[in-house]
């Protein structure tokens, strides 16, 4: 008993502990150490950021004109390193582009710079609630245990919140296709790739405009509009002159049912997505004409130069205290959702379905149009389960909404306010699903966050928060529209 006792006064105990070091997760930590909670963020690779970083997909989708929080700070760095905002906007698919390896250590130094305590390479190997339910008690894959008061998953695929038994949304249909992103580099000699296994050049002909591809009008035979060669590769541009290879028409994005698949399962299909990516890379270099261009070897620390893991569109998605869907992002004042904001965006509702034998049957869904929306906090908060919170895409949006909630700022906004919201729970001794949204939102605007996606006043305009504060007790209310690509809202629509 002694000894018992003995070990149990030497396993550390945080307040937060997250599981999963991804977009969400990472902001997730920042947030509730700057809020002074002890946190440590647990991460299976070498870097946090998740899609933003070890996925590659190093081109910031949306929300351009309301960078606030923690993704605003994240821009800023980025604007800083590379002399200004102009500079992001290399290539054309984003405003706001990056070195993956830069993201990373922007990131990790946010992070160590808030007191975050990290273990990278390092993965949760049984979790499980203490004695009368008190304190979660996490086994880690290097040996050690810890305690945590408030547990935050951030792993890509909602991986803790179903192991711990929280519920799953019941609208599942299909998951979008994943992408193996390449990050590549024009190297001033030739660098031809060997053919890859299973190399099929039907499976890049229609890829852009080509001598082999069969165009009609300009679009492949999937309707998919057609650019040259040029303007494919120039599409994920980094500043630094690499290129960033996530290319959904022909390219290399692949569909696996993945999130019912066993870890063996899983391993061979993202295996078969890999060499999806590197038969691109030889179409590319062999049929295009490009052979200077290769797989940069200098951004990813893996063995063959590919990101940690592949870019997921799709997690395992909780059912939370609120569930953000399509209908309450066109519709923001048919419901209360709105006083309980916490995070904004403005992309539209992105499906990739092309890759899955039914696509037809799915490619309705592709950049479906809504105005710029807020979540509300419950999305973040699993029924049934205390005392956990989800900080990246398995939070509780529908599956159809899941195509604009999934895009890497407002993760970064969801895990701030997880991150707020855990930190609140600690200090006061209180479950999270117990604190009223205001608190989280106060915290929020202390802290410069959107909590409803006006354009009239950004952060650290006089007004501002009084505007915020205004609009979630529904003082006022926000007019959005579609103008291009762009999503808007505005209280005072300008002329």
């Amino acid at each position: 008993m002694l000894f018992i006792l003995a070990v149990t006064a030497c396993t550390p105990t945080y307040d937060v502990v997250v599981i999963g070091g991804g977009a969400g997760g990472t902001s997730a930590a920042v947030e509730a150490a700057r809020c002074g909670a002890r946190t440590l963020v647990v991460e299976e690779s070498a870097w946090l950021g998740g899609v933003l970083t070890s996925a590659g997909v190093s081109a910031v989708d949306g929300n351009y004109k309301l960078r606030g929080g923690i993704f605003g700070e994240f821009a800023d760095s980025l604007a800083l390193r590379y002399g200004g905002y102009e500079t992001l906007r290399s290539g054309w698919v984003s405003n706001i582009l990056f070195n993956p390896r830069v993201g990373a250590e922007i990131l990790e130094n946010i992070a160590r710079g808030s007191g975050v305590e990290i273990r990278f390479g390092t993965t949760a190997t049984e979790i499980r609630r203490g004695k009368e339910g008190k304190r979660w008690q996490v086994h880690l894959s290097d040996g050690t245990r810890i305690r945590a008061k408030i547990l935050v998953d951030g792993t890509e695929l909602g991986d803790v919140a179903a192991t711990v038994g929280a519920e799953a949304l019941n609208d599942s249909r299909t998951v979008q296709d994943l992408t193996y992103v390449a990050v590549v580099k024009e190297y001033d000699h030739d660098v031809p790739m060997e053919k890859p296994e299973g190399y099929d050049i039907e499976n890049y002909r229609n890829c852009c405009l080509n001598p082999l591809a069969e165009n009609v009008g300009g679009n492949n035979p999937k309707g998919q509009k057609l650019w040259s060669p040029a303007q494919m590769l120039s599409y994920g541009r980094l500043p630094d002159g690499y290129r960033m290879i996530n290319w959904p028409i022909a390219g290399n994005d692949f569909y696996a049912d993945y999130l019912d698949m066993s870890p063996e399962e899983r391993r061979q299909a993202f295996e078969q997505a890999k060499l999806l990516t590197f038969g691109f890379i030889y179409f590319i270099q062999h049929e295009l004409g490009y052979t200077p261009i290769g797989i940069a070897d200098d951004v990813f620390p893996t063995e063959d130069g590919l990101p940690f893991f592949p870019y997921f569109r799709e997690a395992r998605r909780i059912a939370g205290r609120d569930t953000m869907t399509v209908d309450a992002a066109k519709h923001p004042y048919a419901s209360d959702r709105y006083t309980r904001a916490v995070a904004v965006g403005d992309y539209p509702v992105d499906h990739h379905h092309y890759a899955n034998p039914d696509w037809k049957e799915l490619s309705h869904l592709g950049l479906g149009p809504i105005p710029s929306f807020s979540v509300p906090l419950g999305v973040v908060i699993p029924i049934h389960v205390e005392d956990l919170l989800v900080a990246d895409k398995a939070v509780s949006v529908d599956w159809e909404m899941n195509g604009a909630v999934r895009l890497q700022p407002v993760l970064l906004g969801l895990g701030q306010a997880a991150g707020a919201l855990a930190a609140i729970a600690v200090r006061s001794g209180r479950h999270p699903s117990a604190i009223p949204a205001a608190e989280v939102q106060s915290v929020l605007l202390d802290h410069g966050c959107y909590l409803l996606p006006f354009l009239d006043l950004k952060p650290g305009d006089p007004g501002f928060r009084e505007l915020q504060e205004r609009g979630v007790r529904g003082e006022v209310r926000g007019i959005g529209r579609t103008v291009g690509w762009a999503n808007e809202t505005w209280v005072n629509i300008p002329e």
